[in-house]
């Protein structure tokens, strides 16, 4: 799954010379905690959340100490400074931002918002913005990853690709983890649904619960110039590509 597939795609923007009360009327107005700034040819130039306005009022608290150790203490950095004193979005927004293809997968996405601690991601296409991805896109994604991969399994796995019927199995997909059970003719049939479950899109992890009826795990594999190669060769010869639903 990429991120274009579950991306925001209208994305509400502001400009660095809009003031931050402003800011703070389009952050209610549309219901959001942050967005993406653009410069006047569209790129994104920073970011800019309700952490910034906050930042900003908390400088309107009285003073109780000297100077501003009272909200930084010894820990201030230019930055913080910076956002303190801001009077615009272009003054208080965290700069550069970071920014993700379209085109990349979900799962790069995620790893970059967990290491740099962010809630949100620009989305660019041609270095242009295109939407924007948050943590609560990804929370959906996943939950219908599942749903997409289930329907996988039991569609093209199963009953198309195997020709038996997903009725007559257990198959459950909880956050990327398959489980399969039942029972079926032979142990090498039971060796393929593990495998070509593995390789459906969404499927971290294949939980084999099946039973069989035969033990041929200790055939040979067909011969090459077999016609109509059985479970065992199957198993050994074939290379399918990743299904999806």
């Amino acid at each position: 799954m990429k991120v274009r597939d579950v991306m925001t795609r209208q994305v509400v923007t502001a400009r660095p010379e809009m003031s931050l009360r402003d800011l703070a009327l389009l952050l209610s107005e549309h219901r959001i905690s942050g967005m993406p700034v653009l410069d006047g040819a569209g790129t994104v130039i920073g970011i800019v959340s309700e952490a910034d306005i906050l930042a900003k009022e908390r400088g309107h608290e009285p003073v109780h100490g000297g100077g501003l150790s009272w909200l930084f203490g010894e820990r201030a950095t230019p930055d913080e400074l910076r956002r303190h004193a801001a009077t615009s979005v272009g003054e208080a927004m965290t700069t550069p931002a970071i920014n993700i293809d379209q085109d990349r997968p979900l799962r790069e996405a995620a790893a970059l918002m967990l290491d740099r601690g962010i809630n949100r991601l620009p989305v660019t296409a041609d270095g242009m913005l295109a939407g924007i991805l948050s943590r609560a896109d990804l929370v959906r994604a996943y939950i219908r990853r599942d749903a997409e991969a289930l329907a996988a399994i039991r569609d093209q796995v199963i009953r198309k690709t195997l020709w038996l019927d997903p009725d007559e199995m257990v198959i459950e997909v909880h956050e990327g983890i398959a489980h399969v059970a039942g029972t079926v003719d032979r142990q090498s049939t039971a060796a393929i649904i593990e495998r070509l479950v593995g390789l459906v899109d969404g499927i971290d992890l294949v939980v084999n619960d099946l039973r069989w009826e035969m033990d041929d795990s200790d055939l040979s594999p067909a011969d090459e110039t077999d016609h109509e190669p059985g479970a065992a060769s199957l198993v050994a010869r074939e290379h399918p590509r990743p299904l999806r639903s």
